[in-house]
């Protein structure tokens, strides 16, 4: 029960990432959201939640993981509902951003608190195999989630019903999980500020240059501050006593692997629901809830590649999941650059995804593993704080460089389509494409295609660097062995 009380608050908190894609055409006629401004409705959400996580899992290393834990989904219980209660655009960003603060608090405390609740070895490494399934799949069931109660009801309801979910998961807390061991210490505000708005500008200036171009002023400036920031957010975190990222944690490999890992395929997943979500409702002309129907092979996929490393993990250690997995999911999505305004779901969209499903599946087990090994029960939160802001903070900022290749590839796409359009278009056509500057479909699906093509190119490439980094800097230890298989592991350096 303690297990299916923190798994059923990681997955309300990470199908929250994507349970509101599906409904935002529903949010901008509703509002009034322009295209630009819409997508600020999804990263008001992941920067805040990616770029606090640090703090919140410090919070409740300090103040007592339930105690913050029950906090963290109340707050997200309460943000919730004024999102669905809001009537303009400020009021529904304001609550989206409070969203993440909620999630940032709940989901490193629920982390830590298997950690804290578990025995180490066989009995932790099924309740990490749930949790990680959980975290890689909530995606595709928040899609599902999303089409149908957007279908069925309205978009209000993507947010309604977080809230009798996290009512339910605050009232059986308290039953069912024990209250972890206080750790006196205090709070790294300005480490968790300047590394929150440090992210929030470089996120903010790979998507304005996919807008305005690269030499724009607002986007270097963008750049140039974020640098600023987050070498600030460094120098803090060197000279406090008390980081929110204890910079030790990198000097280990296998931990600044791990990360280093994680950063990249975060990446590739946001990618690959963001961009193959285009690809179904605007090419293949799939509705909200087909969609989200046609995602739920993810979570079954990551589902059974998850089990399988868990219970084999202990026997072959978390290397070759790591690669294996790794190269999987690279092999998906390059079989998904292939895909055409002609592609089919069954013949061009399943099969990779199904290949990328399983990758995911092996790697988000053996990392979560990996990053909280020998951690020290007082940084358990610090270490999974930073897993999850690397997870989150990876994916926003590889979306944005996904869609900067994608804005890149499909303007050059739409110059070469206009000729041909303006040569077959109806006199209405070009006037209506005069005062829109959007090309109409089938012009519009080469476009898309061109640009999402692109996009699946360059995600590709994160899952390879993954792959490398699994190879040249993970080394397993005999330790590390006897700890997965339920020993005490002797912590001694790796031959």
């Amino acid at each position: 029960m303690a297990l299916f009380v923190i798994a059923s608050c990681q997955l309300m908190v990470v199908l929250d990432i994507t349970i509101v894609n599906i409904a935002l055409p529903d949010i901008q006629r509703s509002l009034g959201f322009s295209t630009t401004s819409l997508a600020w409705v999804v990263n008001a959400y992941t920067l805040t939640f990616g770029g606090l996580l640090l703090l919140g899992g410090r919070v409740g290393d300090i103040l007592g993981r339930r105690r913050v834990f029950v906090f963290g989904v109340l707050l997200f219980v309460l943000a919730s509902l004024l999102g669905g209660l809001a009537q303009n655009e400020a009021q529904l960003l304001a609550a989206r951003a409070l969203q993440g603060v909620g999630g940032a608090i709940a989901s490193p405390t629920a982390l830590a608190l298997i950690s804290t609740t578990f025995r180490e070895g066989p009995e932790r490494n099924r309740a990490f195999g749930v949790f990680a399934a959980v975290s890689a799949g909530g995606g595709a069931i928040g899609l599902l989630a999303g089409g149908i109660l957007v279908e069925w009801l309205n978009w209000r309801w993507v947010l309604f019903v977080n809230v009798p979910i996290g009512l339910l998961i605050a009232l059986a807390t308290p039953r069912w999980i024990k209250e972890s061991e206080r750790h006196p210490g205090h709070f790294d505000i300005t480490g968790a500020l300047t590394s929150t708005l440090g992210m929030v500008l470089l996120v903010y200036g790979f998507i304005r240059a996919a807008q305005e171009g690269w030499r724009d002023g607002l986007t270097l400036a963008s750049f140039v501050g974020a640098a600023v920031l987050l070498a600030v957010f460094v120098l803090v975190e060197r000279r406090s006593r008390q980081p929110i990222t204890p910079l030790h944690m990198f000097a280990d490999r296998n931990r600044a692997g791990t990360y280093g890992i994680m950063l990249c395929l975060a990446a590739a997943i946001f990618g690959m629901f963001f961009f193959l979500t285009l690809f179904t409702q605007n090419v293949l002309n799939f509705s909200p809830l087909a969609t989200g129907f046609a995602f739920l092979p993810v979570s079954a996929v990551i589902a059974i590649g998850a089990g399988l490393t868990s219970r084999f993990l202990p026997v072959f250690g978390p290397k070759p999941f790591m690669v294996v997995g790794a190269v999987l999911a690279a092999a998906g999505l390059g079989w998904l650059t292939l895909t055409d305004v002609h592609s089919t779901y069954a013949g061009s969209v399943l099969g990779p995804m199904l290949v990328f499903s399983l990758g995911m599946g092996m790697e988000f087990v053996a990392l979560t593993l990996m990053a909280l090994s020998d951690v020290t029960p007082a940084e358990t939160g610090a270490a999974s704080g930073l897993l999850n802001a690397t997870q989150q903070v990876g994916g926003s900022l590889g979306l944005s460089i996904l869609v900067t290749m994608y804005g890149t590839a499909s303007t050059d796409e739409a110059e070469k389509q206009v000729p041909d359009f303006l040569s077959q278009a109806t006199p209405a056509e070009r006037l209506e494409f005069r005062r829109t500057g959007e090309l109409p479909p089938p012009w519009a699906d080469e476009v898309l295609t061109a640009g999402v093509s692109a996009a699946f190119v360059m995600a590709a490439v994160f899952t390879v660097i993954a792959a490398l980094i699994a190879v040249l800097a993970i080394q397993v230890r005999p330790s590390d062995l006897e700890r997965l298989q339920g020993g005490t592991g002797t912590g001694a350096p790796p031959g």
